[in-house]
């Protein structure tokens, strides 16, 4: 039995781009291609397709998914750091829900607000081991002290400009538009100048986020939500924009 590459896409509630990405990175090779260049996968890969999906779901990385599929990691061991990761994850967003019920409840009795009830499990500083390893302990520091030092309203206006600029990508791939054409271009234009309030942007970095907007789900659900298929279509547009506009 097999499937064409549109069956997978759709049961598995993603899109046929991202299968072929998956092929060209050496993850998911199918079975075989048709003489009209669709490509079709049967029940081995199918149940590779599964693990990588899950693999996704627990935050690794396409290379990191690659070297476990490959059986150059400890397949099991990896799981367990994941679960363990998702169920710190899943305790933290159990306490801002404890923590909103709490504000809700006490601002409709008009009792008094505590400061450590209403921002329990609000902490950004969770992303600090992560950020630290990916691109230094200076980096975090750096934005760190930046946001720390924003009061509300510009954190407000600050992540507005991003949901705009994400907003305007699913607009732009929903439309029919390439990544590498004028329109998408000024949007990632306009996403690099969001970068660089907080970080140096260079050719790499803004390479390594776009492949990490596809490769980590965390990140790309920020895009997708605008459409299935987004933050490929992101991370396309941010290494066209990189390799024609920005240096090492």
């Amino acid at each position: 039995m097999e499937w064409s590459i549109q069956e997978i896409a759709r049961r598995a509630g993603t899109t046929s781009r991202t299968l072929r990405h998956y092929g060209d990175v050496g993850l998911l090779t199918p079975s075989r291609t048709g003489a009209n260049g669709y490509r079709y996968y049967d029940q081995e890969a199918l149940v590779r397709l599964q693990r990588i999906l899950l693999l996704r779901e627990l935050g690794l990385p396409l290379p990191a998914i690659k070297d476990v599929l490959e059986g150059q990691r400890d397949t099991s061991a990896a799981l367990r750091t994941h679960l363990r990761l998702l169920e710190q994850e899943r305790e933290r967003i159990g306490r801002q829900i404890a923590s909103v019920r709490t504000t809700l409840h006490r601002t409709e009795q008009g009792e008094e607000l505590m400061a450590e009830e209403v921002l329990d499990g609000f902490d950004h500083t969770r992303y600090e081991q992560e950020v630290t390893e990916r691109w230094g302990r200076e980096a975090y520091e750096r934005s760190s002290r930046w946001w720390s030092g924003l009061g509300e309203d510009r954190r407000a206006r600050f992540q507005g400009v991003h949901e705009a600029v994400a907003r305007d990508y699913g607009e732009a791939r929903a439309a029919g538009l390439e990544p590498g054409s004028e329109q998408v271009q000024d949007i990632a234009r306009r996403h690099c100048a969001w970068l660089s309030v907080t970080t140096e942007i260079t050719r790499a970095h803004v390479t390594g986020l776009g492949e990490m907007y596809v490769a980590d789900p965390r990140f790309g659900r920020n895009y997708d939500r605008y459409g299935d298929g987004t933050a490929v279509f992101v991370r396309d547009a941010l290494t066209i924009y990189a390799q024609r506009r920005l240096s090492d």
